[in-house]
């Protein structure tokens, strides 16, 4: 079963992603800041991270900075999953090494089609 880490300050949209993936056959893991999702990785990378931009302690690219900067040999696939559409976040989530990019709000079908074209699914 492939690990998937939900990174979101918003329990409701973590409680979401949760039952989407879960019912994909992820195992699921929760952080509600970059901070606590960086712990987690250090402890147990898992297979794909879905990630929240604007989070409180560690925003998502710091997160994703800090994780892409790890010297580890399975690096996870990095979902952006957002509010912030611009052209400007889009290209810096991929430079620091993002997989794909959603925008919220998001639905199962959206996970689906993201998490399929990166081979998660």
């Amino acid at each position: 079963m492939k690990s998937c880490l939900i990174v979101d300050d918003s329990k409701v949209v973590r409680m979401v992603a949760r039952k989407i993936l879960e019912g994909f056959n992820f195992d699921i893991a929760e952080a509600e800041d970059g901070q606590k999702a960086l712990d987690h990785c250090r402890a147990s990378m898992p297979d794909a991270v879905l990630l929240d931009w604007n989070m409180p302690v560690m925003s998502g690219i710091e997160f994703l900075r800090a994780l892409r900067a790890m010297d580890v040999a399975d690096q996870p696939v990095v979902v952006f999953c957002t509010t912030e559409n611009d052209m400007k976040h889009i290209q810096d989530a991929i430079q620091a090494g993002a997989n794909e990019y959603i925008m919220k709000p998001f639905d199962s079908e959206i996970i689906q089609s993201k998490f399929t074209q990166v081979g998660l699914i």
